[in-house]
Protein backbone atom coordinates (compact mmCIF):
# COMPACT_ATOMS: atom_id res chain seq x y z
CA UNK A 1 0.00 0.00 0.00
CA UNK A 2 1.13 2.84 -0.88
CA UNK A 3 1.19 6.42 1.37
CA UNK A 4 -1.55 7.68 -0.66
CA UNK A 5 -3.67 4.93 -0.11
CA UNK A 6 -3.66 6.19 3.66
CA UNK A 7 -5.59 9.65 2.66
CA UNK A 8 -8.85 10.30 1.09
CA UNK A 9 -9.06 6.65 -0.15
CA UNK A 10 -11.96 4.24 0.07
CA UNK A 11 -11.55 0.97 2.01
CA UNK A 12 -10.41 -2.12 0.50
CA UNK A 13 -14.06 -3.46 1.16
CA UNK A 14 -15.54 -0.67 -0.57
CA UNK A 15 -13.49 -1.17 -3.48
CA UNK A 16 -14.69 -4.62 -3.63
CA UNK A 17 -18.40 -3.37 -3.48
CA UNK A 18 -17.73 -0.87 -6.24
CA UNK A 19 -16.35 -3.54 -8.17
CA UNK A 20 -18.73 -6.66 -7.77
CA UNK A 21 -21.77 -4.01 -8.73
CA UNK A 22 -19.98 -3.99 -12.37
CA UNK A 23 -18.05 -0.61 -11.83
CA UNK A 24 -15.49 0.26 -14.38
CA UNK A 25 -11.47 0.60 -13.58
CA UNK A 26 -10.82 4.19 -15.28
CA UNK A 27 -7.07 4.35 -15.37
CA UNK A 28 -5.71 8.49 -15.76
CA UNK A 29 -2.48 7.92 -16.32
CA UNK A 30 -0.88 9.02 -19.53
CA UNK A 31 -1.17 6.83 -22.67
CA UNK A 32 2.54 5.76 -23.05
CA UNK A 33 2.08 4.85 -18.52
CA UNK A 34 -0.96 2.45 -19.73
CA UNK A 35 0.68 1.57 -22.55
CA UNK A 36 3.33 -0.22 -20.55
CA UNK A 37 0.87 -2.16 -18.03
CA UNK A 38 -2.55 -1.83 -17.14
CA UNK A 39 -5.70 -3.49 -15.23
CA UNK A 40 -7.25 -6.04 -17.71
CA UNK A 41 -10.51 -4.30 -19.14
CA UNK A 42 -9.87 -1.19 -17.69
CA UNK A 43 -10.45 1.80 -19.64
CA UNK A 44 -8.11 4.46 -19.97
CA UNK A 45 -8.96 8.50 -20.26
CA UNK A 46 -5.85 10.40 -19.60
CA UNK A 47 -6.09 12.77 -16.78
CA UNK A 48 -5.86 15.44 -19.00
CA UNK A 49 -8.43 14.39 -21.23
CA UNK A 50 -11.13 13.54 -18.92
CA UNK A 51 -12.97 16.94 -18.65
CA UNK A 52 -13.64 16.31 -22.76
CA UNK A 53 -15.04 12.78 -21.84
CA UNK A 54 -17.08 14.09 -18.64
CA UNK A 55 -20.57 13.86 -20.50
CA UNK A 56 -19.89 10.48 -22.19
CA UNK A 57 -18.77 9.13 -18.60
CA UNK A 58 -22.43 10.74 -16.97
CA UNK A 59 -24.81 8.66 -20.00
CA UNK A 60 -22.84 5.94 -19.25
CA UNK A 61 -24.71 5.65 -16.09
CA UNK A 62 -21.65 3.75 -14.45
CA UNK A 63 -19.71 3.82 -11.51
CA UNK A 64 -16.03 3.93 -11.53
CA UNK A 65 -12.79 2.68 -9.77
CA UNK A 66 -10.31 5.40 -10.55
CA UNK A 67 -6.49 4.84 -10.75
CA UNK A 68 -3.31 6.11 -11.68
CA UNK A 69 0.23 5.38 -10.72
CA UNK A 70 0.43 6.21 -7.11
CA UNK A 71 -3.28 7.59 -6.43
CA UNK A 72 -2.92 11.32 -6.31
CA UNK A 73 -4.25 11.26 -9.96
CA UNK A 74 -6.81 9.26 -9.35
CA UNK A 75 -7.87 12.06 -6.60
CA UNK A 76 -8.12 14.55 -8.82
CA UNK A 77 -9.84 12.60 -11.30
CA UNK A 78 -12.42 11.13 -8.72
CA UNK A 79 -13.21 14.88 -7.33
CA UNK A 80 -14.29 16.39 -10.81
CA UNK A 81 -15.98 13.24 -11.52
CA UNK A 82 -18.06 13.55 -7.63
CA UNK A 83 -18.12 16.99 -8.69
CA UNK A 84 -20.20 16.16 -11.64
CA UNK A 85 -22.19 13.46 -10.24
CA UNK A 86 -20.55 10.91 -11.88
CA UNK A 87 -20.31 7.72 -9.28
CA UNK A 88 -16.29 7.09 -8.68
CA UNK A 89 -13.88 6.49 -5.84
CA UNK A 90 -10.41 6.57 -5.92
CA UNK A 91 -8.49 3.25 -6.28
CA UNK A 92 -5.15 4.58 -6.00
CA UNK A 93 -2.08 3.04 -7.53
CA UNK A 94 -3.03 0.53 -10.13
CA UNK A 95 -1.30 -1.89 -9.14
CA UNK A 96 -1.61 -2.02 -5.60
CA UNK A 97 -5.43 -2.04 -7.37
CA UNK A 98 -4.80 -5.09 -9.57
CA UNK A 99 -3.84 -6.79 -5.86
CA UNK A 100 -6.53 -6.14 -4.47
CA UNK A 101 -9.43 -6.62 -7.28
CA UNK A 102 -8.39 -10.54 -7.92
Amino acid sequence: MGIFNLFGNKSDQNILEYKSKGAIILDVRTRQEYNTGAIKGSRHIALQDLPNQLLALKKSNKSFIVCCASGIRSGRATKLLNSKNIDAINGGGWQSLACKIK
